[in-house]
């Protein structure tokens, strides 16, 4: 049985079932309204449904990001394989050294697109929901790639790991 005495603040009880609690890792990016790349990476994107395609993520209001993703019309999300560490590791970092590599390209609508990414979406952002320090944004899928194939790269208890031999 759960003892829920043991984590009463909700705070914590939130970080510690989502440290047990495996995400996905992509990076979304954009241009700031000087159309300079802006990006972030995210264990928060997901589906939000095929029909019609839809995808979603949260950014915090305080973000570098916010502002350029806030007032963003398209967005271009990535979703990342193993080989893509160091890429999910600089996206989350310093941001003004996000994109000093050569390692990405202009795609449509003139979105930032990392090419080593194991697939991108270009999407069209629908709504903005702020809610409290943070926002959800949900968009409309407009067009897609796929990359290399990888193994995905996971967020866990508070780092990147690999996944491991499938299930039957």
């Amino acid at each position: 049985m759960f003892d829920f005495s043991a984590n009463a603040d909700a705070t914590d009880a939130l970080r510690a079932s989502f440290r047990r609690h495996a995400s996905g890792v992509a990076v979304i990016t954009t241009n700031d309204d000087q159309g300079n790349p802006v990006g972030f990476t995210a264990t928060s994107m997901t589906s939000l449904g095929a029909t019609p395609p839809l995808v979603m993520f949260s950014v915090a209001r305080g973000a570098s990001s916010w502002t350029a993703i806030s007032n963003a019309e398209y967005i271009a999300i990535h979703t990342l394989g193993e080989a893509n560490l160091e890429l999910a590791q600089r996206m989350a970092a310093d941001h003004t050294k996000r994109f000093t590599t050569e390692d990405w390209s202009r795609g449509p609508h003139g979105m930032p697109v990392f090419e080593a990414a194991t697939s991108v979406l270009i999407c069209k952002v629908r709504q903005v929901i702020n809610i409290e320090n943070n926002a959800v944004v949900v968009s409309d899928v407009i067009a897609g790639a796929e990359g290399q194939q990888d193994e995905a790269l996971l967020y866990y208890q508070r780092s990147y790991r690999q996944t491991g031999a499938a299930l039957s």
